[in-house]
């Protein structure tokens, strides 16, 4: 377990570490995108007219223009509720900033709270034992869960409804409460980027990366401007061995800018793909090509290592693998010279992640992006 010291001594490292700057890169077609103007269209069409209705209230009564979940009860449980309920603030109450699947919510600690819309109101989300097989929110099982997600929006239909929260909801354990800084101005051009880093901080800390979580936030200034960015990590276990130091003191060498790999992406790599990183000079290349009936069935791995979790945590803009073992520096020319691992060669590039088809590949880091110092 990790102390106290240990993970002050971390945290100072990523602080002192010089950092250069990052001119931005072009800005995304979404800058604009406001998920709450969404919320009423979807809604409805799931057949959640009530809630629906309500929509419209909340670009009023909240600041928040993020990726949002909603936990939608059935019209027929709020005839129950009576002419106490508030139908604007139930689904204040109801909603919570970032994106969380059924999946990412049976990895939360057993009675983790999670800030909603509505100001200082906590949902209190638990499971059952042993396999996490149902999932409650404020006491109601999610029934319907993962009716729809885009990116932007996640719905999750419930047997019930929860009442009206209490102004004390958030207090017990407020160490595991999740809750969200006022978010940026929405002219800002990089306000989709923006989100995407807080919602993958909020993420990592609660899956077990929270150095990496740390990491990010140390390089929030220097990834706001990118278009997207694809993360290798270790999790805090692995930080706290003996090859923690190594990872640490070269996060930006695990950091791919401007490109969204997911594992699917990755599969379809050659071999001696090379990928830029945050490091200028410093590439990763594809050792081993994927193949076998799914994703890593092969496995893939890019400078010898193998990547054991794909897609631990992604959305719009991000994604994170991980990793046992940090990336250790190799010889890329020599790497591709050698024909290292031939499996791979003449598979399909996707245009949308911006390799090649023909081995040896090059994701180009692009021009704007320069760093020339430390980790």
């Amino acid at each position: 377990m990790a102390t106290l010291l240990q993970l002050l001594t971390l945290a100072f490292l990523l602080l002192s570490t010089t950092a250069s700057t990052l001119p931005p890169s072009p800005s995304s077609d979404q800058g604009q995108t406001q998920p709450l103007l969404l919320f009423g269209p979807v809604l409805s069409s799931l057949g959640f007219q009530n809630f629906a209705t309500a929509a419209p209230s909340l670009s009023n009564s909240t600041a928040w223009r993020g990726p949002v979940t909603v936990f939608a009860p059935s019209d027929s449980s709020l005839l129950t509720c009576g002419p106490s309920c508030s139908l604007p603030l139930l689904l204040q109450e109801h909603t919570v900033p970032g994106l969380f699947s059924l999946r990412y919510l049976r990895t939360l600690p057993f009675a983790t709270k999670i800030e909603t819309l509505a100001p200082d109101r906590c949902l209190t989300v638990t499971s059952s034992a042993p396999n996490a097989s149902k999932v409650f929110v404020g006491g109601v099982e999610i029934t319907h869960p993962d009716l729809f997600d885009d990116g932007l929006v996640v719905v999750h239909g419930l047997q019930g409804f929860v009442s009206h929260l209490s102004p004390f909801s958030c207090n017990i354990e407020r160490t595991t409460s999740l809750s969200f800084p006022p978010p940026p101005p929405p002219q800002d051009a990089s306000f989709v980027m923006r989100l995407m880093l807080k919602d993958a901080m909020l993420r990592l800390r609660l899956g077990g990366y929270s150095i990496v979580a740390v990491a990010l936030r140390v390089k929030y200034p220097y990834l706001v401007d990118l278009k997207a960015v694809t993360v290798f990590a270790l999790n805090d276990a692995a930080i706290f061995s003996d090859v923690g130091h190594d990872y640490v003191t070269s996060f930006r060498f695990h950091i791919v800018p401007n490109r969204l790999l997911m594992a699917s992406d990755l599969e379809r790599l050659p071999a001696e793909t090379v990928l830029p990183t945050l490091n200028l000079g410093q590439e990763l290349v594809v050792t081993t090509a994927g193949g076998g009936g799914g994703p890593f069935g092969g496995p893939v791995r890019i400078n010898y290592v193998r990547i054991e979790r794909p897609d631990v945590m992604f959305n719009l803009k991000m994604v994170v693998h991980g990793l046992s073992m940090p990336f250790p520096h190799v010889n890329v020319t020599a790497v591709i010279g050698s024909g290292y691992d031939a499996a791979g060669c003449g598979v399909a590039g996707n245009a949308d992640v911006g390799y090649s088809v023909s081995p040896p590949s090059r994701i180009e880091r692009t021009d704007e992006i320069e760093d020339h110092h430390g980790l």
